[in-house]
């Protein structure tokens, strides 16, 4: 069956079952839209729509919808938990590692391929970080991000 790491469950507070499955859906949903978006291997959607020769033919129309959809709830919940200093911060700490990572020589950002492929990874990573942003901060606060208000 499934491995452990995957299948715990943790109880809240309140009582209520959380189950950790849900952070790896996540980022393996984060990543399958970073990187069927574009990759370098070629294999993409911007691929496929760009070498369409009626990008209105088929399920071109249906598939360009729904990548923008997509896009757009990654962007949305992105802005909505991080905001855009959090965000900023979040791509700051990426390009960090990527550089750690570029320092040992574990990879070769100066190869397109290697370069794209860290990119590709790191906008996944931040999708991902942003749809589990406010979870992650309830966890190291114990609450959920709240709406400022106005005082007069």
């Amino acid at each position: 069956m499934l491995p452990n790491v995957l299948t715990k469950t943790s109880t809240t507070k309140g009582g209520k079952k959380v189950v950790h499955l849900a952070w790896w859906v996540t980022l393996l949903l984060s990543m399958a839209l970073s990187i069927g978006t574009w990759n370098p291997t070629g294999y993409h959607f911007i691929h496929y729509i760009s070498n369409a020769d009626d990008i209105l033919s088929g399920f071109k129309p249906f598939g360009i919808l729904m990548m923008l959809a997509l896009w757009l709830l990654a962007i949305k919940s992105i802005f909505q938990s991080l905001k855009l200093y959090g965000a900023i911060i979040t791509v700051i700490i990426i390009a960090a590692f990527i550089w750690g990572l570029q320092q040992y020589n574990i990879i070769n950002v100066t190869e397109l391929t290697q370069a794209g492929w860290a990119a590709t990874i790191g906008i996944g990573l931040l999708i991902w970080f942003g749809l589990n942003a406010s979870i992650i901060w309830k966890r190291l606060t114990g609450v959920y991000t709240t709406d400022m208000s106005e005082e007069s």
